[in-house]
């Protein structure tokens, strides 16, 4: 009779070691907790990347102290990586590519003038919805007005960077 590599309750024989080896190597729970905040991801900065690849830096200050101050960004991504709710940069997003813009991606531009004629845009086209925000849910109402202050703030750092 031969003997097989399989032990009597089905898994392989060399189980045990890989059990022991996980628990030898495993980290405790104050160094999981300190690599959990080091490799949390900021998702107002990564919301920034997607629609201001070509921005310069004092845009990119604007808008993270912006977020800082009222709690969301321009793109309504929150802090677990979802959408709140489309946001008027993500439909502005959608019409340049429909329209062919050459890059869809750069809401914002390259310069502070064109962040600040992004933001004028999709502040205008917030208070002028073409459908009745009463139409939306209650939840999205609320994101709606959030991303209406974040754009106020947005707009009036860029105007002090102007001056």
């Amino acid at each position: 009779m031969a003997i097989s590599r399989i032990g009597a309750t089905g898994y392989p024989a060399g189980y045990e070691t890989r059990k022991t080896e996980r628990n030898t190597t495993s980290k405790s729970f104050a160094d999981q907790a300190a690599e959990a905040v080091k490799d949390k991801i900021d998702y107002d900065e990564k919301a920034f990347e997607s629609v201001g690849p070509n921005a310069p830096e004092n845009v990119k200050q604007a808008w993270m102290e912006a977020a800082k101050e009222t709690g969301t960004n321009g793109l309504g991504m929150m802090q677990n990586g979802m959408l709140s709710h489309i946001s008027q940069m993500a439909v502005q997003r959608a019409i340049d590519w429909y329209n062919g813009k050459a890059d869809p991606q750069d809401i914002l531009g390259n310069t502070v003038q064109s962040a600040l004629n992004a933001a004028k845009k999709a502040l205008y086209d917030l208070e002028n919805p073409l459908e009745p925000v009463s139409h939306k849910r209650l939840e999205v109402q609320q994101q709606i007005m959030k991303e209406k202050e974040f754009y106020k703030a947005f707009i009036s750092k860029l105007e002090n960077f102007r001056s």
